[in-house]
């Protein structure tokens, strides 16, 4: 049996410049699932998604997902696309496995914690308090910098990383520390300062967009103290969970994470297209 992509609607082109299009997968000219491709919102024309894929419960596990990702890429080359980029929700086990065999690798991943309403204490010594206007300086150049680096190790270009930071920043700090619903804080221990922290309150919970200990202070549990002042903030603000994104490889950050109790989301797998 064949396995082909079959167009079904024109060629889409968003205002931001971004194409996409959606097919059937077919199975010898019969519809067995569906499949939306599309160029990367943010990384632009170098970078396409597969923003979904389905396939009719009839047709699993028999390789039509994998034949349709494969031609997905095709499509995808044929746009002049050097990268696919997909996100797999942490429950889809068999998605997971299907893009790991066709060589994705993970890039990073949302993590999730349900909170109570106490907030929790921190360690004897320590205290957060508001970030200044001069320290939100340094603290903003040095962000925008390892943020960039953070996804040009992971297979990103650097004029799209650096793009992406610059735009990141903007459209989530349009007013500096005086943004609403933005919480840039700074960690003390002994009237040191020895870790900067930043949280957004969204709708329905809090997000931890940054977090970072000093190096001089690193291996002294000072990371977890800084979790521990992100959550007391969450559930002061009302929010009854908070999550964050961790990039692949950073393992001191994944166990404290996850022994914090934070369980994984979704991963953001990507394959550079030969």
């Amino acid at each position: 049996m064949t396995t082909t992509l079959r167009p079904i609607e024109p060629l889409q082109h968003d205002a931001g410049g971004a194409r996409s299009r959606r097919y059937q997968v077919c199975v010898n000219s019969r519809p067995a699932g569906a499949i939306h491709l599309g160029t990367h919102p943010v990384f632009g024309p170098a970078a396409a998604q597969i923003r979904e894929l389905h396939i009719d419960e009839r047709d699993r596990r028999r390789g039509r997902g994998t034949v349709a990702a494969l031609a997905a890429e095709e499509v995808a080359r044929g746009w002049g696309c050097r990268r696919m980029e997909v996100s797999v929700p942490a429950d889809a086990e068999a998605a997971l496995r299907l893009v790991t065999a066709l060589g994705y690798v993970q890039r990073n991943r949302g993590m999730e914690k349900p909170l109570g309403t106490t907030p929790p204490a921190l360690p004897e010594g320590s205290l957060g308090r508001p970030m200044t206007e001069a320290e939100y300086g340094p603290w903003l150049a040095h962000g925008k910098e390892h943020y960039a680096q953070s996804w040009i190790k992971r297979g990103v270009s650097e004029a799209e990383a650096r793009a992406k930071s610059e735009k990141d920043h903007a459209t989530l700090l349009p007013d500096g520390p005086a943004t609403p619903d933005m919480l840039l804080s700074v960690l003390e221990h002994q009237g040191d300062a020895i870790g900067t922290l930043w949280v957004g309150l969204r709708d329905d919970d809090a997000f931890v967009f940054d977090v970072e200990a000093d190096e001089r202070y690193r291996g002294r549990g000072h990371g977890r103290s800084l979790m521990l002042l992100a959550e007391a903030q969450a559930i002061a603000a009302g929010r009854p969970r908070i999550g964050l994104n961790v990039f692949a490889g950073n393992t001191p950050a994944e166990r404290l994470y996850e022994s914090l109790g934070y369980a994984p989301t979704v991963y953001a797998m990507y394959k550079d297209l030969l």
